[in-house]
C-alpha cells in the first residue's frame, strides 16, 4: 500500500500510520515490518484478536445466544470476513492476529488509544501491548473513561478527544520542521 501511495504523491517527510478498531491490530503489524513508517496509532488496541472473538464464537454455538441479533450477526460477519465454515475454524483463523510474536519488532513512536469499557477489546490488551513493545522508540499511552465520554470502543462517545489525543501526540512527536 505504502508503494502504490509514493507512486503518486511525493514522499513526506514523516509517515505515521492510524488504525482504527481492527486497524488497532493491522497498523501496529504494519510498522513491525516496514521501516518507512515512522510513527504508529492503535486505536482501539487490538493486540490480540483471537482473545477478542473467542467469547462470541462460543457463544455463536448456543442456539439460544444466536437469536441475539448482536451475537448472530458478529459470527456471520466473521465467517464471511474470515472464509470459514463454523465457530471452530473461525477461531482458529482469527488466533492468527496477534501481535505478540512481532510486537518487539515495532521500533517507531507509537500511541495507543484505549476506552474503559470498550465492548469489543478487553481493556488489559493495552498493558500487554506496552510491554510487549519493548524496542519501540517512545510509547504514550491515553485512556478514556467514562466521564469524559470517550470509554467506549474507538471512542466514539468522544471523537474530539481522540482527535485532540492524536494531533496533540503528533505535534509533540513530529514537530514541523522550519519553512515546513
Amino acid at each position: 500500500m505504502l508503494d502504490e501511495f509514493l507512486l503518486a504523491h511525493a514522499k513526506p517527510a514523516q509517515i505515521v500510520l492510524i488504525g482504527m478498531s481492527m486497524g488497532g491490530y493491522f497498523a501496529p503489524r504494519a510498522a513491525a515490518f516496514e521501516e518507512r513508517i515512522d510513527g504508529v496509532v492503535a486505536y482501539d488496541t487490538c493486540y490480540d484478536f483471537g482473545a477478542v472473538a473467542g467469547p462470541l464464537l462460543a457463544a455463536a454455538k448456543n442456539p439460544v445466544a444466536m437469536k441475539n441479533i448482536g451475537v448472530s450477526w458478529a459470527y456471520r460477519n466473521a465467517l464471511w470476513t474470515m472464509g470459514t465454515k463454523d465457530a471452530d475454524e473461525t477461531a482458529k483463523a482469527c488466533a492468527t492476529y496477534t501481535l505478540a510474536p512481532v510486537a518487539d519488532r515495532i521500533r517507531q513512536d507509537v500511541l495507543i488509544l484505549a476506552g474503559t469499557e470498550d465492548h469489543f477489546i478487553p481493556f488489559h490488551q493495552t498493558a500487554d501491548f506496552e510491554k510487549a513493545l519493548v524496542n519501540a522508540r517512545s510509547v504514550t499511552t491515553r485512556i478514556f473513561d467514562g466521564p469524559s465520554g470517550g470509554a467506549g470502543h474507538c471512542q466514539m462517545g468522544a471523537l474530539t478527544l481522540y482527535h485532540a489525543a492524536v494531533f496533540d501526540w503528533l505535534l509533540e512527536k513530529f514537530p514541523a520542521s522550519p519553512g515546513g
